[in-house]
């Protein structure tokens, strides 16, 4: 002990107690167990395995808060998530899109309203078309039409008076004006429609000629459906898909987070703001 401590110039007693230290303690506190917080992702991910951690936290979230129990941090289920392999994949590939300058949400509900159509490839090759009508502020689902055919004029009509209905029940007109943003799609540019429109108190919008982006939250939801309802629900012919749309978008309005709602779903966002003053 006394060589080592002249070869290394240090005093022998100061090489003694660095021999016999003890280990260090870790610091901060030990981590959770992780076992029932993966039980309950793997549940919610069988379901609805096209969700990124974000909106399975607004879930586990929202979970938390109706049995009491403290919310997980968003920071953790990444982690966990990332441990057992069930984030989702990234795509590689970067796509360039023109983007929308104008500002489509709205910061009251029922001011403007948009619209607008996709079509459902089924098995048996045949094909279910669909228009929909979803406000701009809270982002709900408020009516849709599905058929086999093409959307006609007639079509877009029906939807008008069901997205009416269902926010102020069996009117003829509407009690202030609303918006109503589409494209240009003949359904919705139609001499009749836009007559109609005004008719019942919906002001016509279109978006520029070649800017899709320029009703981007319809767009949005498009995607949002097709990625997480069309694709993960068996799709053997349009009868299926047509009786399935209903509860996709139920599902959609009351669990469905968006992250402009604060990760609530349309109609948590509406029950949490209804105190306050609306357009209802």
């Amino acid at each position: 002990m006394t060589k080592a401590a002249d070869a290394l110039g240090i005093a022998r007693q100061h090489l003694s107690a660095m021999r016999n230290r003890p280990p260090p303690r870790p610091r901060g506190r030990p981590p959770l167990p992780d076992a029932e917080l993966v039980a309950d992702i793997r549940l919610l991910v069988a379901d609805l395995p096209t969700y990124g951690y974000r909106r399975v936290h607004a879930l586990l979230r929202r979970q938390a808060e109706k049995t009491g129990r403290a919310a997980p941090n968003p920071k953790r289920v990444y982690r966990v998530m990332k441990v057992h392999g069930l984030l989702l994949r990234r795509d590689g590939e970067h796509r360039e899109e023109r983007r929308h300058d104008g500002r489509i949400a709205v910061d009251q509900r029922n001011t403007r309203w948009c619209s607008d159509g996709l079509e459902i490839a089924c098995d048996n090759g045949e094909k279910v078309r669909v228009a929909f009508a979803l406000d701009c502020c809270d982002r709900e689902a408020m009516g849709h039409v599905a058929t086999t055919g093409g959307i006609t004029a007639e079509d877009v009509q029906d939807l008008m008076v069901a997205t009416v209905e269902h926010r102020y029940g069996p009117v003829n007109r509407l009690p202030k004006p609303i918006e109503w943003l589409t494209d240009n799609g003949s359904c919705y540019t139609a001499r009749d429609t836009r007559t109609f429109a005004r008719d019942i108190g919906l002001l016509p919008r279109t978006t520029p000629v070649s800017s899709p982006q320029s009703n981007g939250m319809a767009e949005a939801f498009v995607r949002t459906l097709k990625r997480d309802y069309v694709r993960v629900n068996p799709r053997p012919d349009a009868q299926t898909v047509i009786e399935q749309l209903p509860g996709w978008l139920a599902h959609y309005n009351e669990v469905h987070p968006h992250r402009a709602l604060g990760y609530r779903s349309p109609r948590e966002y509406i029950a949490q703001t209804r105190e306050a003053p609306s357009g209802l």
